[in-house]
């Protein structure tokens, strides 16, 4: 008769006193996750907003292809190449912020005349229009949506660049009001005025470049419907807290995608993982000095994203994630979405059931300045005391 059965052959039970500890792993409440489904589509423009961008876009871009491929008696620059950039061409456009971006490429260099050219010649083709000036290029304004036309050159003319020429100088009473107090501010009461355009910066045009790369790279990867999502979600909780507020769209694009994409198991993490994780990224130092960071892949060489902030800025993102963190854990993720309560809680005492939430002081002292006047006394002294 054969002994035990095929699980336990030899009929041995376990062994007396044995106990296998169960693996603790921690859940994120099922709450988060519908709350931030929420919270995504009050973020979500609408359709006629989404509209009213997209007619814009497309009556400017076909204006600009008309320009490239035949200028006619237009001379004050060539057009290269028209892209479209920004967050509304990559699906993460915020609701009442109804701003597409177009990058501008030209054959010839950047001079004011070029770029004063090109903007009254936008706004006579198009009419019923405003033009505004900002910093390397201009904002094409109708009543419901604005497009900003970003100024570039092909990169064999970024040597050609005259500072005299081609970079800014002063943009004296140039109105940039929109960037501060928002599209409905900009969009209330317009009336068309003069083009009055400034040179562009080489770093500007740089920028501009790398904003094509950057556009094309999300495209490719970042087709993930959670990846979106998260998106929006994070620049509207930056918009809220001082403390991250240095966080660019580019970074926060790749935070997003690694938070969700970058892991042991190699499948996408669920929404409110994922929401947590981007927090406890930035706690743990990913953006501090001697991290390893997140490599930028739209450059050649091995540059870390995060070496474009300050070392300040790096402190900063860090206390403030450290800070909402530990809130996040006791559940203060309505008041971190900006549902509840204000910005305060990463910077005054909180108290979450029982437990208090204190903000972080920060790290980084700023070096103290070197005192001229006292280096410059001591020589005088030992002078005095050589001719006595």
């Amino acid at each position: 008769m054969m002994r035990g059965n095929r699980r336990n052959p030899r009929g041995m039970g376990p062994r007396p006193g044995y106990y296998k500890p169960k693996l603790f792993v921690p859940r994120v409440p099922f709450d988060i996750h519908v709350v931030l489904l929420k919270k995504n589509q009050d973020l979500t423009p609408s359709t006629q907003e989404q509209t009213a961008v997209l007619n814009l876009i497309t009556k400017i871009q076909g204006v600009l292809d008309n320009l490239a491929v035949a200028p006619g008696t237009f001379d004050a620059c060539q057009v290269e190449e028209v892209r479209q950039v920004g967050s509304f061409k990559k699906g993460t456009m915020l609701a009442g912020h109804n701003v597409g971006d177009i990058v501008v490429i030209l054959k010839t260099l950047p001079t004011p005349e070029a770029v004063q050219g090109l903007a009254a010649r936008v706004a006579e083709d198009l009419q019923d229009v405003t033009v505004e000036n900002i910093s390397g290029g201009f904002d094409i304004c109708s009543p419901d949506a604005v497009v900003r036309v970003l100024i570039t050159t092909i990169p064999p003319n970024l040597r050609k660049l005259d500072p005299e020429l081609h970079c800014i100088q002063d943009l004296g009473q140039v109105s940039n009001s929109h960037h501060q107090l928002g599209i409905s501010n900009l969009l209330a009461g317009q009336e068309k005025t003069t083009v009055r355009c400034v040179a562009v910066d080489q770093k500007v045009l740089k920028l501009h470049l790398a904003a094509i790369r950057h556009s094309r790279w999300f495209e490719e990867n970042a087709h993930h419907s959670s990846i979106k999502v998260l998106v929006r979600i994070i620049r509207d909780v930056v918009q809220h807290f001082e403390g991250l507020q240095a966080l660019n769209p580019w970074i926060i694009d790749l935070l997003v995608h690694y938070s969700i994409m970058q892991h042991p198991s190699r499948q996408p993490l669920a929404l409110a993982s994922a929401f947590k994780r981007c927090f406890q990224l930035l706690a743990g130092g990913l953006f501090l000095p001697g991290s390893a960071g997140i490599p930028d892949p739209c450059e050649t060489n091995t540059i870390r994203v995060h070496i474009s902030l300050t070392l300040e800025q790096q402190d900063m993102i860090c206390l403030t994630a450290q800070t909402l963190l530990r809130v996040l854990a006791h559940g203060g993720y309505r008041q971190i979405l900006g549902l509840e309560g204000n910005a305060s809680i990463a910077t005054d005492t909180s108290f979450w059931d029982g437990v208090v939430v204190s903000p972080l002081s920060t790290a980084y002292e700023k070096p103290l300045p070197e005192k001229k006047e006292e280096m410059e006394t001591e020589p005088v002294e030992e002078n005095m005391d050589t001719q006595e």
